[in-house]
Formats: C-alpha cells, structure tokens, sequence
C-alpha cells in the first residue's frame, strides 16, 4: 500500500505513506490498512492528506515513482470527491480573503507583545 501510495504521488516519501496508513488517514474498501497491505485493481482508497481528501479508484499498479503524468494513470478520482475538495478550496481561499495577511513583518516591539501575549495564556 504504502509503495503504492508514492507512486501514484500521494506522499512525498514512502515513509510518510506509511505513516499515513498507521495513523488510518488511508482506507481501502471503508477498512483501516496497513502500509504492508497488497493494493488490487478496483480497489476503492480514501486518502486524506494535507492536500485534501481523495476518493479513488485503482486502475494500475506500480512499484516504481514516475513522472505526475505516468502516476495519474495509476488511479481514478471519483467525481463526488473531486467537486469536494474543489468546493473546500474555494473556502479555504474565501477564508484568506476575509483575513488578510499583515502588511508587513512585526517590528521588535510588536514581537515582544506577541510574546508577553501568548506566555500570559491570551488574557
């Protein structure tokens, strides 16, 4: 599974798929998997990573991490997960666009203040 996983350019290091995996943050068939697990053709993942959360169908196998244009061919996303996560980042981006970013980076003193803020527990 874990192999899988980066192949098909969901993680960025075999390490961090199984990871992902041992923490359940992966699904085949609605079941916990571990990293070691066999990935058959048809078989139905839930992946969640930072990137969002992918729904896919496995096409083809591959031990071997490509280029993105051979690992998309490894899977199919399902349209219900696709219009998620398109809808997700239209949030996401309608939320940084209701609390912009500062101007400018915070001056010594503003530092200090946000310091003395945060050890004082915010009150």
């Amino acid at each position: 599974m874990d192999k899988w996983l980066w192949a098909a350019r969901f993680f960025k290091t075999r390490a961090l798929a199984a990871r992902a995996c041992a923490l359940g943050r992966v699904q085949c068939n609605r079941q916990a998997v571990k990293p070691a697990r066999e990935v058959r053709v048809g078989n139905l993942l839930q992946i969640r990573t930072e990137g969002g959360d992918f729904e896919v169908e496995v096409l083809l196998l591959s031990d071997v991490r490509g280029p993105a244009s051979v690992a998309q061919t490894l899977y199919r996303e399902t349209e219900s997960s696709r219009e998620l996560r398109i809808q997700m980042a239209k949030e996401r981006k309608a939320r940084v666009d209701f609390n912009p970013a500062p101007p400018s980076r915070p001056s010594k003193r503003d530092r200090r203040k946000i310091i003395q803020f945060r050890s004082s527990g915010g009150t």
